[in-house]
C-alpha cells in the first residue's frame, strides 16, 4: 500500500477514525484528523500558540462555544451529499471550541501553522462560496469554505464534488515550489468520501521526473497526502465522489501550475465539443 493514503481506521474512544500530522506525514504544515460522533457527545478542541484550526462539521449538527461564545447549535446538513453549504469555525492561536453533539457528527479537523493573527469565527453558509469548474467530463462543484481571500495565517480549505464517471483535480496540476507568482509550495491532504459508500474511485500523485508516481484506489474515508507533485482523481460509474481539500504551506496563496501535456482540456475547444453533444 502507498505510505500517501491513509486507510480508514476503527473509531477511537473519542470517535476518530483518521489523523494525520506533519510528523507522520513527514512535512511541515498540515494536520488532519477525522471523527465520528455519536449525540449528546462533548468534544474540545484547543489551537496551540504557533497553530490554527477549521473544524468543519461535514455532516449533523452540534451546540458550539468557540472561544468562550455560546454560538448555539450549528450544522445544517445529515451528510456531504446533501450539496448543502457546511458550518465552519476558525479557531486562531490559543483559543478553543467546544461541541455537544445533537446528533450524528462527522466532523473535520484541519490545521495548520498559526499565529493568532486573525480572531476566532463562525463560517457560516452565508459565507461560503460555491462555483462550478469544468466542462464534459472534467465537471466538478465546489464549495470554498477558507480560501485564500478569507482571513487565515495559514489554511486553505475547500471541498469538492464530482460525479460519477468525471474526474477532477484535473487537467493535472501541481503547487510544489516556493515560486510566487507562478507557484506556491502547498502541502495537501484528501478526505474522500464515495456515495455509495460501498465505492472507490482512484488518485495518482506523480512528478514530472517520476520519482514519485503513486495510483490508489481511495475508498470511503480514507486519506490521500500530495507533500508534491499532480494528484488527479478519477471516479467510477455509479459512485458519486465528495473531498475535503486542506493545504497549507509558506505563503497562504494558491498558485499552481498545470501539467502541459494535459493543460489543452482547459480549452474552449474542449469545452464546445462537449457543449455540442447535449
Amino acid at each position: 500500500m502507498s505510505d500517501l493514503l491513509s486507510k480508514r481506521n476503527l473509531p477511537d474512544e473519542k470517535g476518530r477514525y483518521q489523523n494525520i500530522t506533519p510528523a507522520s506525514a513527514g512535512w511541515k504544515y498540515v494536520g488532519f484528523q477525522a471523527y465520528q460522533l455519536t449525540p449528546n457527545q462533548t468534544i474540545t478542541f484547543k489551537a496551540g500558540s504557533e497553530e490554527e484550526i477549521c473544524l468543519v462539521l461535514v455532516g449533523g449538527k452540534a451546540s458550539a462555544t468557540l472561544a468562550g461564545k455560546l454560538l448555539g447549535e450549528i450544522g445544517g446538513r445529515s451528510g456531504p451529499f446533501e450539496k448543502k453549504k457546511p458550518y465552519s469555525l476558525y479557531i486562531t492561536a490559543g483559543d478553543s471550541a467546544e461541541l455537544t453533539t445533537t446528533t450524528n457528527v462527522e466532523l473535520a479537523v484541519c490545521r495548520a501553522p498559526g499565529k493568532g493573527t486573525f480572531p476566532s469565527r463562525l463560517i457560516g453558509p452565508e459565507q461560503v462560496g460555491a462555483e462550478a469548474r469544468g466542462n464534459g467530463n472534467n465537471k466538478r462543484y465546489v464549495h470554498n469554505i477558507l480560501p485564500d481571500n478569507e482571513n487565515a495565517d495559514s489554511l486553505l480549505v475547500v471541498e469538492v464534488y464530482t460525479d460519477e464517471g468525471c474526474t477532477s483535480s484535473y487537467p493535472s496540476h501541481k503547487h510544489d515550489r516556493d515560486a510566487p507568482p507562478e507557484e506556491t509550495h502547498l502541502e495537501e491532504t484528501y478526505y474522500h468520501r464515495l456515495n455509495p459508500s460501498q465505492g472507490f474511485c482512484i488518485q495518482r500523485v506523480y512528478t514530472d521526473e517520476r520519482d514519485l508516481d503513486e495510483c490508489m484506489a481511495v475508498y470511503d474515508g480514507d486519506v490521500v497526502m500530495v507533500p508534491r507533485g499532480y494528484h488527479p482523481v478519477a471516479t467510477m460509474a455509479g459512485y458519486d465522489s465528495y473531498y475535503l481539500n486542506v493545504m497549507a504551506g509558506p505563503v497562504r496563496k494558491w498558485l499552481f501550475t498545470w501539467e502541459e501535456d494535459h493543460a489543452w482540456v482547459n480549452s474552449a475547444e474542449y469545452a464546445n465539443k462537449h457543449n455540442n453533444q447535449k
